[in-house]
């Protein structure tokens, strides 16, 4: 089969004190909204009761998100109004064709969900093309492919900007056109931006609540994730964070972050609130090491 997918590319033009003890609040005890549409390292799905409960409940009026990821706190809370930003411009490119061309983009993104592309080579060739293409749709389609034909859902670049995820070597991958679906109804709520999470935190008022979800601090030196982006996230940044946060929850209703619960993120976050979950770990190679890990949620008020 070629490997353009004999599929063509969308031709529409795009919109240019510490509480140190463990929370054990059930998950799903709180009613949530829906489920992102991607897979996703850290993604917070399952943790929305958790982050919700720590939330001002007094107003419902916009929630930022400077990390927006996989946007699961967004599709999961009821919120008059949503701010999602993300340094990882295929992401927001994705974001971003799909609010605009709706149930059109999704019908596109399903042509590539077919048995042939589901092969190592057809999946390498499609790899291949999506780091080559210029065309905004294109790319954002083949994010969805990649990302759920990839190896646990990851988004990886190598120093060239290149995705680099191998092959995951699922049986029938999932098209996950419900969540997308979901998405789309949310979307004239939902302002999108690409860049810096400073950015995103500038526009925050007292009528926000501002959720942040950086990539972690890693629990080892041999435990990091920071390839999420070209640029990657360090020490520096998780510190610029944790000062920006200070500042802004000061005209906000309240900044949350969210990280790993390390010595390192105790000194980051020494003037917030602390509250700690234990999670499973789900971006492993070997199955066996899949355990759980400790989780702090950092709240300036």
């Amino acid at each position: 089969m070629n490997a353009r997918n004999n599929v063509a590319p969308l031709h529409i033009a795009m919109p240019t004190h510490h509480q140190d003890k463990m929370n054990k609040i059930p998950i799903g005890s709180l009613k949530t909204s829906s489920k992102p549409f991607l897979k996703w390292a850290g993604g917070k799905a399952k943790l929305a009761p958790f982050i919700q409960s720590h939330l001002p409940a007094h107003s419902r009026h916009r929630l930022i998100e400077p990390f927006a990821g996989s946007a699961a706190l967004s599709l999961a809370l009821e919120y008059d109004a949503y701010l999602l930003n993300d340094s990882n411009t295929d992401l927001i490119n994705l974001y971003q064709s799909l609010k605009c061309h709706q149930q059109e983009f999704i019908d596109y993104v399903r042509s590539f969900f077919i048995a042939p592309n589901n092969q190592d080579t057809q999946f390498y060739a499609l790899r291949q093309q999506f780091n080559a293409s210029q065309n905004a749709e294109e790319r954002a389609a083949l994010f969805v492919y990649l990302n759920r034909h990839a190896f646990n859902g990851l988004c990886r670049y190598n120093s060239k900007g290149g995705f680099n995820v191998p092959f995951g070597k699922y049986q029938s991958p999932y098209f996950p056109e419900r969540e997308m679906q979901a998405f789309i109804q949310k979307s004239n709520r939902i302002t999108l931006m690409c860049g810096d999470f400073q950015a995103a935190l500038n526009l925050a008022t007292s009528n926000d609540a501002v959720y942040c979800d950086p990539p972690y601090a890693p629990l080892s030196e041999t435990a990091s994730f920071t390839a999420y982006s070209q640029n990657g996230f360090n020490a520096n940044d998780q510190q610029r964070l944790a000062q920006a946060a200070q500042l802004v929850a000061q005209q906000a209703q309240s900044v949350l972050i969210s990280n790993h619960d390390t010595p390192f993120t105790r000194s980051l976050y020494r003037h917030a609130k602390i509250q700690t979950v234990e999670v499973q770990r789900n971006i492993a190679a070997n199955g066996e090491r899949r355990k759980k890990v400790g989780e702090l949620l950092a709240i300036y008020e």
